[in-house]
């Protein structure tokens, strides 16, 4: 699909991020010690029916692997694509990130927070403030006559005084019929490259942010990425819709 939609394909990507922001939210509720992270997963699994999705994670494949759950669920120093598993228990301090892609009405929705249960360690919530006010910061430079590369300088501009990491590795996109669409968007480089932005362009921007370094090492699993360093790391996702004004946040639950 072309990266600007018809109006008829926005409405439904409209809707598609709000049945994703719905369910990410129940999630976020249901975050507490000792809730293991496969019923985490199969509380949204539940959502996603009842709401008339379906999860475009489960059975997403990548070269010979096959992604097993409905969500991801990354805790810790876990940065993406984790797998909820029975064993893992939410302990106190964690940090849990839960990311969300459902597709509805033949479109995708996509959004992702970090969740700090309590007590959570003081380094641990500045790298939480800095990851979703960085992804706040950069939403502002969506705006049609920019270039992808502003958003993604944005990013590293604000996240580089607090010396964290950043992912390179894995990188925001557009989203449309498809869960990744281009055009592709890094949480770092120079401002004015990348594709021209129009209004009718729907993005999803992921920061994904290290306390220590950006490295990263693939698990056994062949899909859930962690830190190298083993410090944790913080995700925050918005769906956003370029306009020929302000960006629309289309992952902000409305309801």
């Amino acid at each position: 699909m072309k990266p600007v939609r018809t109006v008829e394909a926005i409405q439904a990507i409209r809707e598609a991020c709000q049945v994703a922001a719905t369910v990410l939210a129940r999630m976020v509720d249901a975050v507490e010690v000792g809730v293991n992270t496969y019923d985490l997963d199969q509380l949204a699994r539940k959502l996603i029916a009842e709401l008339g999705a379906e999860s475009a994670c489960y059975n997403y494949r990548y070269q010979n692997n096959v992604f097993p759950a409905y969500t991801c669920i990354s805790v810790n120093e876990e940065i993406v694509h984790g797998i909820g598993r029975l064993q893992r228990a939410i302990a106190p301090g964690d940090l849990v990130s839960l990311d969300v892609v459902v597709r509805y009405r033949g479109m995708i929705g996509d959004n992702a927070t970090t969740v700090g249960v309590a007590p959570i360690a003081t380094e641990n919530q500045a790298l939480l403030d800095v990851t979703r006010e960085s992804l706040d910061y950069a939403i502002g430079y969506a705006r049609s006559g920019n270039r992808v590369g502003d958003i993604s300088n944005a990013v590293q501009r604000f996240v580089k005084p607090h010396k964290y990491g950043i992912v390179r590795d894995f990188v925001g996109h557009g989203v449309g019929a498809g869960m990744h669409e281009p055009p592709q968007i890094p949480n770092f480089g120079p401002r004015g490259r990348g594709a021209l932005l129009k209004p009718g362009m729907t993005l999803a921007i992921e920061p994904m942010i290290n306390r220590g370094g950006g490295e990263i090492k693939m698990l056994d699993d062949g899909w859930t990425a962690v830190t190298r360093d083993g410090l944790p790391s913080a995700h925050f996702e918005h769906t956003i819709l370029v306009t020929e004004s302000d960006p629309e946040l289309l992952t902000f639950l409305k309801n």
